[in-house]
């Protein structure tokens, strides 16, 4: 990927978050540039301008893109997306998705201990999405959670932390500065530098978490997919609760999974997040 695309402005996201708020009660049809930069407190020009540098997108294109509408066309693919994706291999651990992502669940012994012993690093960075919490391993990234204001941010944390219970912490915002800007800047996604993921969970919750790898940005899927390719096709509900607690947020992309008529169900991190992810990668998958 050779186009350049640093981070817009933490101040962006929320100029966003009010967006998507006034979306979802007006809808994209009846969205009007200027209605909708009057109802932001913005120009015409300032939004525009915006929302190019956010996601290389129109305010028009992005209302579209959060649509619920939105949802269902990712999903019209998803069938042939999911069969490519793992009859080339995508699942086995190389280039499992457009982060270029490798990982590795953690031995059982580590998840049983809680992380006994085991000491770890934690900060915050921007994001387009907010400001992004991550905690760090020496084998590897093991979490990112969001946050909107300085008291979300050791909320996020404390979110994080209870999955490694007897891990030591220590906060340093400059170790984790580099790898957010590789995860959240698209033109620094690269297969040579594969970012490294390190997965807790049960061996069941792995799986699902392994299985939405293969969704690429700009598609989706639904509870009911990731259980029928875990093998587990009654088991809707359970991939539901797992992806819920999936610790690795955005990377693990589990705001790309939706209902199965293409509803927006909720997202642990907020729904106008998950909205914001997805609009944000509709602009991503157009510029490759």
């Amino acid at each position: 990927m050779t186009q350049h695309h640093a981070l817009a402005p933490a101040s962006d996201y929320e100029t966003v978050r009010a967006a998507i708020a006034y979306l979802s009660a007006a809808g994209p049809d009846q969205t009007d540039l200027p209605g909708f930069a009057r109802a932001l407190g913005k120009s015409e020009r300032q939004l525009t301008a915006l929302f190019r540098r956010w996601c290389g997108l129109t305010p028009k294109s992005f209302a579209q893109a959060v649509a619920l509408d939105h949802a269902k066309r990712l999903l019209a693919d998803r069938q042939s997306v999911l069969d490519t994706a793992y009859a080339v291999g995508l699942s086995s651990g190389s280039r499992l998705h457009d982060l270029f992502v490798s990982h590795e669940a953690m031995p059982p012994g580590a998840w049983r201990s809680g992380g006994a012993g085991l000491e770890m690093v934690w900060g915050a960075a921007p994001s387009p999405f907010g400001v992004a919490v991550l905690t760090l391993t020496p084998y590897g990234l093991s979490g990112i959670g969001f946050a909107d204001t300085p008291a979300d941010i050791e909320r996020a944390f404390a979110d994080l932390a209870g999955r490694w219970p007897r891990a030591g912490y220590t906060r340093n915002d400059a170790a984790v500065a580099p790898l957010a800007a590789r995860i959240f800047e698209p033109a620094r996604w690269d297969p040579q530098q594969p970012v490294r993921v390190v997965l807790i969970g049960t061996d069941f919750e792995v799986r699902v978490w392994e299985t939405l790898l293969a969704v690429p940005v700009g598609q989706a899927t639904t509870y009911s997919d990731v259980a029928r390719r875990i093998g587990r096709p009654a088991a809707a509900r359970a991939v539901g609760a797992a992806v819920g607690k999936n610790p690795v947020s955005f990377v693990v992309p589990c705001h790309r999974v939706v209902g199965a008529g293409g509803a927006l169900t909720g997202y642990h991190w907020g729904l106008p997040r998950k909205r914001a992810m997805l609009g944000w990668e509709s602009a991503v998958a157009l510029r490759t």
